[in-house]
């Protein structure tokens, strides 16, 4: 038997993941890519449903009240999907609605001054108001870190082992909405789950007329199917007699947006009133504001590998973040009840259809923006069960956390010290989280507990982020222990290249302003 050759035992690093389709500024035919950013369009809404479907009930809005949230952040979510793949870092990102801001906002609801307010759609407004104004001012901290380029001084400390964990637990990290939601409903969840990899997987070759019809719209078809599987389980009383929030899981007529929303309503700035300001709030926001940035920045990585695109530089990615302190801005002035971080699920999107282009996600903006005033057509697919949605996050922020272990074929992991940084980061940044969670579950109240409400808020959501968690424990590691001996397996020589943005002729046809507005803004 003949020696095995090195080269058919390991593979070669590559700058640009292979296998797609079509790669950040490729196009698909316009009638495939306005079929693949309506597919964008239909998963962003599990988020722009959930967020308002937990938060207004508690403020004492009523099904009105909520339709016009919903909307209102589905028009936001288009308008800064447009300003990130336009301005900010070009990648073909979603921009949605953040989980990390719910910990304060919940603070707020809770406050004593507006929990005392008798009239609920009084109480609602006045709740309102005091988030935007929170929003509105956090929103600060990433403008000014973003267009001050104070950001990208801070990612020259990032190196392939740092980033490791925090792109694997933006993905990794986001499990409790998975599973253990699609538990909930599991006659309509676990089928949702075994279809969408078996059309994305497994039948993925199957053609028509040299098309992969199946894999391009495994979502769609897995989606149809079962959605039309829980009406008729709903329409034949299948739930009847089930617990209350069963039926919230299960059934397709329990949300009231259908019935609630306008045929036309567009959203426009202050529609709530003026905002209220409290420093406490603010600062308590800032928190939140944070975490979206360390969310994103991981969030990009991974969406600029399954784009094909190179790592992007530290300028591009500043001037991103600088973007979406814009889009928190605006979600401030609208009134979201959410800020805005990028949707890991539509990253995960772009590697299940092998297509990264930059102009179907345009196009699922223009679709967002589109059914957010049209509120009636809009309503009909924001109906769709949220288990539905969680059972589809199963693949894709797997397939989002495996693209952060990717860049592990940068670096020697042969080194027990990269071992060791990897591994304690990742553990940490689940472990952490998990803890502030159950402990907030059982408690009614986070493990940072003092008279200093926004202190608490603050500490509380900061470490219930894995991505947060993993960045703060792997950067430090990495840039402290034995750092300068070890540049080479760090990753650091593949990494230089990328630390500027004249580093790789590549990067000028990836991140390039449009409109000639390099002009006004060079390159770092």
């Amino acid at each position: 038997m003949d020696p095995v050759k090195p080269e058919e035992i390991s593979h070669p690093p590559m700058d640009q993941l292979q296998g797609l389709e079509y790669c950040i500024d490729s196009n698909p035919p316009w009638g495939e890519a306005i079929a693949l950013g309506f597919e964008h369009y239909i998963l962003a809404l599990g988020t722009a449903v959930m967020i308002p479907s937990v938060l207004v009930p508690m403020m004492g809005g009523d099904d009105g009240d909520k339709v016009r949230v919903v909307q209102t952040l589905l028009f936001l979510q288009g308008v800064n999907t447009l300003l990130q793949t336009l301005f900010g870092t070009r990648l073909p990102t979603v921009i949605g609605g953040s989980y990390a801001f719910m910990v304060p906002i919940i603070s707020i609801i809770k406050d004593s001054s507006l929990t005392r307010i008798v009239d609920p759609q009084l109480r609602f407004l006045s709740t309102m108001r005091a988030v935007q104004g929170a929003i509105i001012v956090a929103s600060s901290v990433q403008i000014i870190l973003g267009f001050s380029q104070m950001w990208a001084i801070c990612s020259r400390f990032f190196s392939p082992v740092g980033m490791v964990p925090v792109i694997a637990l933006t993905g990794f990290g986001l499990f409790n909405i998975g599973f253990p939601v699609v538990g909930n409903c599991v006659e309509i969840g676990v089928p949702m789950l075994i279809l969408f990899v078996i059309f994305s997987q497994y039948l993925k070759n199957f053609q028509f007329r040299q098309f992969p019809v199946v894999e391009r719209f495994a979502l769609l078809i897995a989606l149809v199917i079962v959605w039309a599987y829980a009406h008729l389980l709903t329409a034949s009383g299948a739930y009847k007699h089930r617990p209350h929030q069963t039926q919230v899981n299960c059934r397709t007529d329990m949300s009231n947006l259908i019935s609630s929303a306008p045929w036309i309503k567009i959203p426009y700035p202050l529609q709530w009133g003026a905002p209220s300001f409290d420093a406490g709030h603010a600062f308590a926001m800032m928190a939140a504001v944070f975490v979206s940035l360390i969310e994103s920045t991981g969030a990009f990585k991974a969406a600029a590998r399954l784009a094909s695109a190179t790592p992007p530089p530290p300028h591009v990615l500043s001037r991103g973040i600088g973007w979406q302190g814009i889009g928190i801005l605006l979600n401030g002035l609208f009134g979201t009840l959410s800020g805005s971080s990028v949707s890991v699920e539509n990253i995960g999107l772009l590697g299940s259809t092998r297509v990264g282009s930059r102009r179907v996600i345009q196009i699922s903006a223009g679709f967002m923006i589109f059914f957010s005033m049209l509120g009636k057509f809009g309503a009909l697919f924001a109906s769709i069960p949220f288990t539905i949605f969680a059972a589809v996050y199963c693949v894709l922020f797997g397939l989002v956390a495996s693209v952060g272990l990717s860049f592990l074929q940068f670096t020697n992991m042969n080194s027990l010290r990269n071992l060791f940084i990897v591994g304690v980061s990742l553990f940490l940044g689940l472990s952490i989280p998990e803890y502030f969670r159950d402990f907030t579950m059982k408690a009614l109240h986070g493990p940072a507990h003092t008279n200093a409400g926004w202190f608490n808020d603050f500490l509380n959501t900061i470490f219930s982020s894995s991505p947060m968690v993993a960045l703060m424990v792997a950067v430090f590691l990495d840039n402290t222990l034995d750092y300068k001996e070890t540049a080479r397996d760090r990753g650091l020589p593949w990494w230089a290249k990328f630390r500027t943005f004249k580093g790789d002729s590549r990067n000028e046809e990836f991140y390039t302003l449009p409109f000639n507005l390099n002009r006004f803004f060079p390159p770092s």
